[in-house]
């Protein structure tokens, strides 16, 4: 099962940094390249995340009946065929098309690998931070190689052909780890109460799928939002852009394991309080950021917020949903991404007819709410506020 999760984590950290690093250049990329307006720009972010939110129900599913490091090995695949897309896109039209393919490929990729780690959290309560490391530390180490290769051949078609190599890469590391028994697929009764179950998976993780697209929307609209703002607003370049986020980038990459002990001291619901309270901060404090070094000192605030929140999302999620963790998983990502779609594309328009503070200080409160419906959603859900510790191995990919 260690060999199992090490090869989980080396394709985790193979895949999450070009996906990372596509997510970064996407938009400065379809301005520069295809000469696309700053609502074009947020469609074209939407529209991965559209597809990918329909293909996430079907990809849990199948992650609870299917072998799981098969369906991410395939999703690994179809992502890498979608940067190459990237590639050789010289209009929108081909652009929306990567996008499907991106979107089809991040919902197996992303759902079997999370199921795949969950399988361990009953004896490991740190798998989720641990995965969320290994996750951040492939995405700094991808900008940094990615941004040398944009910076030496000037061509973004060379960081996309890297990015696409990458992917098959951790595919191949998927197809080459242990297999495990997984649920009859073929029981026909089973197949038939597959919609009925996905419903009442619904059901029952409902208090934190409010929580999570209120969250994401806000957050994805700041996210958005500074990349217009540091390349229209500062005039900033591709790779100074990129030197922006990489602080935040290290913090995510380096903390989640860390971090992990104080939820195991103070507990998940204050620990979600502390988090949504930096993360709101940050963007409040945007508003009023003179400068794009004072960005990049308080874009660590927001990394050390995801680096505790999201590895608390996930497993109370796998706890609240134990037998079928594809399905829960499948749709606490889908649910994530309605928001953070509705947010890609909610800050191309705000940043074209509203003013830059208006737009940081409406995201700034829709985050701070967090503090209010994470400690409400862990308590609905009824899973304890301090994980169980459990001494295990600890693996590396």
């Amino acid at each position: 099962m260690l060999n199992r999760e090490r090869a989980a984590l080396l394709a985790t950290a193979f895949t999450n940094g070009p996906a990372e690093l596509i997510d970064f250049l996407i938009p400065l990329w379809a301005g520069i390249a295809l000469g696309a307006e700053a609502s074009q720009v947020g469609f074209l972010v939407a529209a991965e995340l559209i597809v990918s939110v329909l293909a996430r129900p079907i990809a849990g599913w199948l992650a609870d009946i299917r072998e799981r490091r098969s369906l991410a090995g395939i999703g690994a695949i179809i992502y890498g065929l979608s940067c190459f897309g990237y590639a050789i896109a010289d209009s929108m039209a081909i652009a929306y098309a990567a996008a499907a393919l991106g979107g089809v490929g991040g919902a197996l990729l992303w759902v079997s690998l999370r199921a795949i780690i969950s399988e361990r959290l009953h004896v490991d309560s740190g798998v989720f931070a641990r995965m969320m490391s290994v996750q951040e530390t492939g995405a700094w180490v991808a900008f940094v190689v990615g941004l040398l290769l944009l910076a030496q051949t000037d061509l973004f078609a060379t960081v996309f052909l890297a990015c696409g190599v990458a992917c098959v890469i951790g595919a191949i590391a998927l197809f080459s780890s242990p297999s495990r028994a997984v649920n009859a697929g073929s029981d026909p009764e089973a197949t038939e109460l597959s919609g009925q179950r996905s419903r009442a998976v619904a059901l029952r993780l409902r208090p934190m799928l409010i929580t999570v697209v209120i969250t994401a929307l806000a957050e994805s609209a700041v996210a958005i939002l500074l990349l217009l703002h540091l390349q229209r607003g500062f005039g900033l370049g591709v790779i100074q852009t990129a030197y922006v986020f990489l602080p935040g980038a290290i913090a995510m990459g380096v903390l989640p394991p860390f971090l992990h002990k104080v939820v195991l001291r103070i507990g998940r619901r204050q620990a979600m309080v502390a988090a949504s309270v930096f993360s709101g901060l940050f963007a409040l404090s945007l508003a009023w950021a003179p400068n794009p070094v004072v960005i990049a000192g308080l874009w660590i605030l927001c990394g050390v917020a995801w680096a505790v929140l999201m590895p608390i999302e996930q497993s109370v999620i796998t706890e609240a949903a134990p037998e079928q963790v594809g399905r829960a998983m499948g749709i606490y990502t889908a649910a994530g991404l309605v928001g953070a779609a509705i947010g890609a594309f909610a800050a191309g328009l705000l940043y074209e007819f509203s003013s830059w503070q208006a737009a940081c200080l409406v995201a700034g409160a829709i985050i701070l709410s967090g503090a209010f419906l994470g400690p409400w959603a862990v308590r609905r859900l009824g899973v304890e506020n301090f994980p169980t510790e459990h001494p295990a191995t600890i693996p590396t990919p």
